[in-house]
């Protein structure tokens, strides 16, 4: 059901046909889209990014968007000399809409990639197809597409930099010192509940569930303090109502803070 409704959402998702290689705007110019080109690494990959630009009050999504939001899907099929991809998310803000709970970016967002191109040394041409939501008082789905040709060397930018220095800490740097899920079933699904063992982020923290597998659907959770614990509760079901497993070592959370962020791999038993 879950997956229907996403589907009708996108449905009507409007192309926008560039004119120009590097910038893609929407048909009603609340959003913009382009390619900042960055630089190789000494490592032969090469760091570049999205930037997404909104009108003033309007908002887009995190990865992970919430009941509340548009998931955000990136397709960069039709690149040139790529053998691979990481896209690495800076640390997003939590909204309140309608009673429900949306997690993404205000105005701005600088969406870093990494790129390991096929061939070292050889420039790389990227296209970029990006399905994304923005929102104001309502929500629309948007398509824009947009390309470059990143150099051979290029130079480094700070707006790249500054996002990618705005990630979630790691579980290491945040002294995280265990995490432990109990689940048991319900009648749709799997209840999940996560006990974080690590010092408080901040303010009222909320967490956020992912199943590496895209097939399970996360519930929007509630997530306490609890002493030098944070207790984190959801639901996970398929979103085709089938029968799954859970594999602990998989699920992704991210506690988000007042005063920072912190992304955790997996939990025990």
């Amino acid at each position: 059901m879950i997956k229907r409704m996403l589907s009708a959402l996108l449905a009507p998702l409007i192309c926008t046909c560039l004119a120009v290689p590097v910038q893609a705007q929407s048909y009603d110019q609340v959003v913009q889209a382009e390619i900042l080109p960055g630089w190789r690494n000494s490592d032969g990959s090469h760091m570049a990014a999205i930037r997404i630009t909104l009108n003033p009050g309007w908002k887009t999504y995190w990865r992970a968007p919430g009941d509340a939001g548009i998931p955000p899907q990136l397709d960069f099929r039709g690149s040139h000399n790529l053998a691979g991809f990481d896209v690495n998310w800076p640390t997003p803000e939590v909204f309140s809409q309608n009673g429900m709970r949306s997690i993404g970016y205000t105005e701005e967002l600088v969406l870093p990639v990494r790129i390991t191109p096929k061939s070292a040394g050889k420039p790389v041409r990227l296209k970029a197809a990006l399905d994304i939501g923005v929102c104001r008082d309502i929500c629309v789905p948007q398509q824009l597409t947009v390309k470059a040709e990143l150099p051979s060397q290029g130079k480094r930018d700070a707006r790249i930099a500054a996002a990618i220095a705005d990630r979630p800490l790691s579980a290491n740097e945040a002294g995280v010192r265990r995490v432990t899920c109990r689940l048991s079933p319900t009648q749709n699904g799997i209840k999940l509940t996560a006990k974080i063992e690590m010092p408080s982020a901040g303010g009222g923290e909320v967490a956020v569930i992912e199943a590496a597998n895209p097939e399970i659907w996360v519930a929007e959770g509630t997530s306490k303090r609890q002493g030098n614990a944070l207790l984190a509760e959801t639901e996970l079901m398929h979103v085709d109502g089938a029968s799954f497993i859970v594999d602990r070592s998989t699920l992704r959370f991210t506690v988000l803070g007042a005063n920072h962020a912190v992304d955790i791999n997996g939990c025990t038993g």
